[in-house]
């Protein structure tokens, strides 16, 4: 197809990664729920919180692993290292224990923060500075995450019920299995085929050392505790104690290497936190498809089409579908409006402006929609949410890594990408804690569901039209970044 040979290689290692990740992502909430409450709705909102942690976390521990890569061991060495973290953490939440369950997140959490952000850098550096191939390029890759994301929820879930389970009592334990094996494929996929990038992310010159290696195993098995730790304390107490304060630190320091720099990168860099901001706004919904949705789809949307059951699972990949069928309709509607084109500020408010246009139609749905005789929702206004919420993506997410490299100060571009990181972070950790509201105590009903997400609907809508009317004044502090 034109693009250098590698490309392939990246593609199927990080097919299968993101296989591995969100293969358990439509079990996780359930399991929860099933092994450690015994089944009990009260399990719902803890479950809903540990979600939340564990995404903020994988997202938290990206910023130490692209040091890790950069400065120890080298992107290949860090990919590697990273699998074989995610591969042993993957098959230890498998085990029914709840204290194992969470040593195996934090291990999945180390392995992902060497693994997720470097594998993507690789990719950029097939491509020589300027080279038009480039944004294809990261489109086939993309591609490659989207289909992993795809066909993940679907094959586990058939294992899960069909295979070693039944319809009442799915065998979760052989869905993250499944997903450990997916990481297995990953990593031989890389092993056997980086000898095709000839020597790009290998260690700097010096840094070969084999001791490095030992070094940098040594520091993940003393972080695995440590996340263990963070998992186990209130999701609130994540958020105020640790994710806010380094998020803090962060932004300040990113201000004061801007000030340094003069007027204009002081103000890029608070363009920047401004949209920050806004990020952990749509994260914090956007993430209930994890969560609260899960339970939603498990307990009040009406899946039998007739012909067919739709699985909870499912859901899962109807966003991964709704990105490979949109993304070119949106690219197009870009380029076709030309002059008229939203600047970046814009295009963030119109992705929270969508993901709340989703929260209208839960509303709607669990006000008016509600069968007598089942209490529950059509099917169709469930999977139009998650379309809905897939549009709002992809006129926020795609902009938002191209917007921090060209703002960040040239000296803290890395940091910049930590703060992107972090803020999405900070979203999904919310996230956890806005889904234990929409099943409350007692487990989701209808009331509790309908609340929530009036709620959320109200938030985003505020917050989307409140960055619309300003984003004039943001994109002047941009300094003519589009």
């Amino acid at each position: 197809m034109g693009h250098p040979r590698p490309l392939w290689m990246l593609f199927m290692t990080e097919f299968w990664e993101r296989f591995a990740f969100y293969g358990i992502r439509w079990a996780f909430v359930l399991y929860v729920v099933a092994q450690f409450y015994d089944g009990a709705a009260t399990g719902e909102a803890p479950a809903g919180k540990l979600y939340g942690a564990y995404l903020a976390l994988v997202y938290a521990g990206a910023i130490f692993g692209g040091y890790v890569a950069d400065k120890i061991l080298g992107y290949q060495r860090s990919i590697l290292l990273g699998a074989v973290f995610m591969t042993a953490g993957l098959f230890m939440i498998a085990i029914p224990s709840e204290h194992v369950f969470k040593l195996g997140l934090a291990t999945v959490i180390v392995g992902n923060g060497m693994f997720k952000p470097i594998i993507s850098t690789l990719v950029g550096k097939l491509y020589a500075t300027g080279d038009a191939r480039r944004d294809s390029g990261f489109t086939i890759f993309y591609m490659g995450i989207n289909s992993g994301a795809f066909i993940a929820p679907i094959i586990t879930q058939y294992l899960a019920k069909n295979v070693f389970g039944v319809d009442n009592m799915p065998a979760y334990k052989i869905v993250f299995i499944a997903s450990g094996i997916g990481m297995i494929l990953s990593f031989l996929w890389f092993w056997f085929g980086r000898a095709k990038l000839k020597g790009i992310g290998l260690p700097n010159p010096g840094n070969e050392s084999i001791s490095r290696i030992a070094a940098v195993v040594a520091g993940a098995l003393c972080a695995i505790p440590l996340f263990y730790f963070l998992l186990t304390i209130p999701a609130s107490a994540l958020q105020w104690y640790v994710l806010a304060p380094m998020f803090a630190a962060l932004c300040v320091l990113l201000l004061v290497e801007g000030i340094r720099n003069g007027a204009v990168a002081r103000d890029k860099v608070i363009a920047m936190l401004v949209i920050f901001l806004f990020n952990i706004l749509f994260f914090m919904f956007f993430e209930q498809a994890g969560s609260s949705f899960t339970f939603l789809a498990d307990k009040i949307v009406n899946r039998d089409l007739g012909f067919v059951q739709f699985e909870n699972a499912w859901f899962q990949s109807v966003n991964s579908v709704a990105i490979i069928v949109m993304a070119p309709i949106i690219a197009w509607i870009w380029m076709r409006m030309g002059r008229a084109n939203p600047s970046i500020p814009r295009k963030f408010a119109l992705g929270i402006i969508f993901n709340g246009l989703a929260f209208l139609l839960l509303m709607y749905a669990l006000a008016s929609l509600v069968d007598i005789d089942t209490g529950k929702i059509p099917f169709w206004t469930l999977f139009a949410v998650y379309w809905i919420q897939s549009i709002g993506e992809l006129c926020l997410s795609p902009v938002g890594l191209s917007m921090t490299t060209k703002l960040a100060p040239e000296k803290l571009v890395g940091f910049g990408m930590g703060g992107w990181f972090l803020s999405t972070g900070i979203g999904n950790n919310l996230s956890g804690l806005f889904a234990a509201e929409a099943s409350g105590e007692g487990g989701m009903t209808v009331a509790s569901a309908h609340s929530a997400y009036t709620s959320g609907f109200w938030i985003l809508m505020i917050g989307g039209v409140a960055l619309f009317l300003l984003s004039p004044l943001i994109q002047k502090l941009m300094h003519g970044v589009k």
